[in-house]
């Protein structure tokens, strides 16, 4: 018996490289993304014909389309090397976007290769999700003292009622901290290798010799691991695959890191922006104690990667009201696709207490986040978005939602900043709660001090333009 034939595009339906598009990336798109993907949904249904930095893309808005896309594995590629246009030689030299996605790391493998690299992450990482392990323990009172650490250096330069930047004095040194004590790097990476992977991310015209940066310090990060092992993840890794070269094991960092300071940070300032914004369903389940609700609540909202990456078709198919032809690229966005969710209103997706966990904020499918991951990645915005509430009896915010700046890249709507004025409660010093045996705080807290240090001029060199909005 022959087997079924697959469908093929008929010959009428007009290719992606034929179509009109208009750019995705205008002004009028870095100030209301919402409003752009409104439209093209009314011109073109839930999938539409962009033009991303002059090359076409297909960018699914609908959340059906974006699901299907990120769950069939056997359909739409991660490996850029499906890429037809990329094959045929037609992307421009110097096409920004290309250097991130030519760094060969988990998230662009497909299949065995991505099955395997995504065990040995899960390998490496389970230490760190146990909060019963000596590594987890550890790690999770690294970001409560962090977090408290980096609130009372705020009160020391600024006093208990002022102005701060909530993501320059925060956010990013407490994902920076983070990062070096889960990498086990011997000492900090630096505000400029955060500032390379925005980047990359970003797709500037400096994104190939910023994701070269970044990959080269991470595997010199590989090499120091390899030769000087500790409780890391770096070791762990290394651990659980021996046979990492020193470059590949670069590249798989570089990819937790992104995912780390970037993703992470931004889902820790979004939920931070949509209490001060006075989102209401947020504030109620920050009101009612459900820290992970009230992250999930403003993922879905405001979630930290707009336009999740690249997926390529690997054979014709009809998605949505067009063809997409084998090779085509699609961007899956989780911002259009969020709009279906919210459009719900009142159903129990929005309006009541259950979760909203149907939120694409760690994304979906074979190739969402690793579920150790996941945890740590919860664990650690849920601490961060706590202790700013725990600290500060009032905070507001200095400028107009509207008036905030943005980081509008083609993955990535970060803010820039997220200036506040709060009020400070009294200092208070919790109890210490002993660590199991075998954690190294002591270690830690010699390095903390070692990173404080160093962060105080990132956090405060600029006061002195200030960030009251005035």
């Amino acid at each position: 018996m022959e087997p079924h034939p697959r469908p093929t595009a008929p010959a009428g339906s007009p290719p992606l490289g034929a179509l009109p598009v208009e750019p995705l990336l205008t002004s009028e798109f870095d100030a209301d993304p919402g409003a752009v993907y409104e439209r093209l949904r009314r011109r073109y249904g839930p999938v539409a014909p962009v033009g991303l930095m002059g090359v076409p893309v297909w960018l699914v808005l609908g959340y059906t389309e974006v699901t299907e896309v990120l769950r069939n594995e056997s359909l739409w590629r991660r490996d850029v090397r499906y890429w037809r246009t990329r094959a045929e030689g037609g992307l421009p030299r110097d096409w920004p976007l290309l250097a991130g996605y030519e760094v060969r790391q988990m998230m662009f493998m497909d299949d065995e290769e991505h099955r395997a690299a995504r065990r040995t992450h899960h390998s490496a990482l389970s230490p760190f999700q146990d909060a019963r392990s000596p590594e987890g323990w550890e790690l999770r009172a690294s970001v409560a003292r962090y977090a408290d650490e980096l609130v009372a250096m705020l009160a020391a330069e600024s006093g208990s009622v002022g102005f701060a930047d909530l993501g320059a004095q925060y956010t990013r040194p407490l994902l920076l901290m983070v990062t070096t004590r889960l990498f086990g790097c011997p000492v900090e990476l630096g505000d400029e290798l955060v500032m390379d992977l925005w980047r990359m991310l970003d797709g500037g015209p400096d994104a190939a010799p910023a994701t070269g940066r970044a990959l080269a310090a991470f595997t010199r990060l590989a090499a120091h691991r390899r030769a000087r092992p500790g409780d890391d993840l770096t070791s762990y890794m290394l651990l659980a695959d021996p046979d990492l070269s020193d470059e590949q094991l670069g590249r798989e960092l570089f990819m937790n890191a992104v995912y780390l300071n970037d993703i992470t940070g931004n889902m820790v300032l979004n939920t931070l922006l949509e209490v001060l914004r006075g989102n209401a369903t947020v504030r109620r389940s920050l009101s009612a104690g459900q820290l992970g609700e009230t992250v999930n609540r403003a993922a879905l909202a405001n979630p930290p990667v707009a336009n999740m990456c690249f997926r390529f078709a690997a054979r014709d198919v009809r998605l949505g009201d067009v063809w997409v032809r084998a090779g085509d690229v699609v961007s899956p966005s989780a911002a259009a696709a969020h709009q279906d969710l919210l459009a719900l209103g009142s159903s129990y997706m929005v309006g009541s207490t259950i979760s909203t966990r149907a939120h694409l904020g760690w994304g979906a499918g074979p190739h969402q986040c690793p579920s150790a991951a996941r945890e740590l990645g919860s664990l650690i915005v849920t601490t961060a978005v706590g202790r700013i509430f725990d600290h500060f009896t009032q905070a507001e915010l200095t400028l107009p939602p509207d008036q905030l700046p943005w980081r509008s890249g083609p993955v990535v709507r970060g803010l820039r900043i997220l200036p506040v004025r709060y009020e400070m409660a009294a200092p208070h010093r919790p109890e210490a709660v002993p660590p199991p045996a075998g954690t190294a705080a002591h270690a830690a807290d010699g390095q903390t001090k070692g990173l404080l240090a160093a962060l105080r001029r990132l956090m405060f060199g600029g006061r002195d333009k200030g960030v009251s909005g005035s």
